[in-house]
């Protein structure tokens, strides 16, 4: 969350990212999701790992010659899944790696802060603390992270709505709500905050029905805003449809994906088949009491 406000964020093990570096001959060749050829031919889009790229084998005084990077990856791009932060962290890795290197978490968090201002702009760094962490967390931005521990009898749906987030348009949105109707804005962002602070106490108790409420609350303040869109409303209603506890979307908004709070394996299975056909692209099932 943004404006000095509280955000809570856990881990995804139910995907994955690989990058894999070999020696070749001639150029510097990139296969990935938005591209396949000479890295120098990379689109616009992936001008931070590109940059990454070519500072680390500058400071390495290494030429930019000679091998292939493969990006293997079950994370749908640009969905508010942190996949921009897991492709840098895993690439910077295999970099580190692949010119025997050491890496350490200060280096490590350092060349993803690269990739990720030039993403972002002023991202808020959960993605790149949640990725090397691999932990819950609790954060306001300006303040150190916390780690906490999530153990609930309870499963969590994730749904990719097909469509990728725009986080700027949504930022737009809450700067513009600020700007016309300050009262209005400040006190929404309260209520997610309030909100996020609210989840913390439910989570400690293991009270899910409580954190399912405070969820769709949650995603209710956020369409005020103006980061929800249709797509991501129709699958929230889909979801408490069917019996979830809570649904919100999560990530930038505007797109991207959701999250659905259920109360065990078989209510999560239903809510997941009743998503897919309203439309949403995937869906992951996550058991919050052994995953994470």
């Amino acid at each position: 969350m943004v404006y000095g406000q509280p955000a809570l964020a856990i881990p995804f093990p139910k995907v994955h990212i690989k990058t894999i570096i070999r020696e070749i001959e001639g150029p510097v060749i990139l296969n990935c999701f938005f591209h396949r050829g000479l890295l120098s031919n990379a689109p616009k889009r992936l001008t931070g790992l590109l940059s990454v790229i070519g500072q680390i084998v500058y400071e390495f005084d290494e030429p930019l010659l000679g091998f292939r990077i493969d990006i293997e990856s079950t994370i749908p791009p640009e969905r508010g899944m942190g996949s921009s932060a897991a492709v840098a962290i895993a690439s910077i890795r295999a970099l580190y790696n692949y010119f025997n290197r050491r890496l350490d978490g200060k280096k490590l968090n350092r060349w993803a802060d690269v990739s990720e201002r030039i993403i972002h702009g002023n991202p808020s760094g959960i993605d790149i603390g949640i990725i090397m962490g691999e932990h819950p967390l609790y954060y306001i931005k300006g303040k150190p992270i916390t780690p906490f521990i999530l153990k609930l009898d309870a499963h969590l749906v994730v749904a990719d709505t097909g469509e990728m987030g725009q986080t700027q348009v949504a930022v737009a949105s809450v700067r513009e709500l600020l700007e016309s109707n300050p009262q209005k804005g400040n006190t929404l962002i309260k209520q997610l905050g309030d909100l996020a602070n609210r989840s913390m106490d439910y989570i400690e108790a293991k009270e899910i029905k409580g954190l399912g409420e405070c969820m769709t609350k949650a995603h209710i303040l956020l369409g005020e805003l103006g980061v929800s869109n249709n797509s991501l409303d129709n699958l929230v209603s889909i979801a408490l449809d069917n019996g979830a506890l809570g649904a919100k979307l999560t990530g930038g908004g505007r797109g991207g994906s959701m999250i659905a709070l259920a109360m065990n394996r078989e209510q999560a299975d239903r809510i997941s088949d009743a998503l897919i056909i309203g439309g949403a692209k995937n869906t992951w099932i996550l058991d919050m009491g052994a995953d994470l």
